[in-house]
């Protein structure tokens, strides 16, 4: 994957796994709009979800691999796949067996939780992960409605290692009026190690684009670059420091 430019982590440009994408054509459309904002790597990340996404590892590779099967080179960024796991105890399962969908190199996992409620045993389970060298990265942690009342648990799983992931539109109010006001407030106390996209459709990269620069305008070009590119970058290579 390219060394330069943004790196984005959570994208779902595979077509008809999900709520992402319809068809071929919107997926790399999708791509090539992200690559005029200056991406250079973005990894997808289809849903693994039981009973809303009932995606498995062999055909998300089948899908990814048809995706990529003859990509013309001019306009698109570099490609990998993981997923978006959903933190159930199939995830955890699968994980135990190595057979969960990591960020590719392995060094790490997306996941997800679940909107109204935190997971029991999480923090358990992360360090479990961890013993075992993979980083949990957790997505858009400023939509989860219990952590906006008290983010003690979120301050405490990133105390231990886990990576707290931005979805960018959210600066831009695209989930509403709390979340934007959560993500602005977790950036001044830096407890966001890296920022994504989570793109779903070409529409979206307008609001990215919009996105980016209220994250500029927040925090300066300087900690925008660490969150949309260095850090993602150090994600995938497992160079985290902590």
């Amino acid at each position: 994957m390219s060394g330069d430019g943004l790196c984005d982590l959570h994208c779902h440009y595979l077509p008809a796994v999900d709520d992402g994408v319809r068809t071929l054509d919107e997926g790399r459309a999708l791509c090539r709009g992200l690559a005029q904002l200056g991406y250079t790597t973005v990894v997808a990340t289809p849903h693994m979800r039981p009973g809303m996404f009932d995606n498995e590892r062999q055909p998300l590779t089948a899908a990814y691999e048809a995706f990529t099967a003859g990509m013309p080179d001019a306009g698109m960024p570099a490609t990998g796949l993981a997923a978006e796991n959903f933190c159930d105890d199939v995830f955890f399962e699968r994980f135990a067996r190595g057979e969960a969908l990591l960020y590719p190199g392995g060094h790490a996992a997306l996941i997800e939780f679940p909107t109204e409620r935190l997971p029991l045993r999480v923090a358990e389970r992360f360090f479990r992960m961890q013993v075992r060298g993979v980083r949990p990265v957790l997505a858009h942690p400023e939509r989860y409605s219990p952590l906006w009342k008290d983010d003690e648990p979120l301050r405490v799983l990133i105390e231990r290692g886990t990576l707290a992931l931005l979805d960018v539109m959210a600066l831009v109010g695209k989930y509403g009026k709390r979340p934007q006001r959560t993500a602005e407030a977790w950036l001044d106390e830096g407890l966001y190690y890296a920022a994504c996209t989570d793109s779903h459709r070409p529409d979206d990269v307008e609001l990215v684009d919009e996105a980016i620069a209220r994250l500029r305008a927040l925090r300066g070009a300087g900690e925008a670059a660490r969150l949309l590119a260095e850090h993602p970058r150090r994600i995938l290579a497992g160079t985290v420091q902590d």
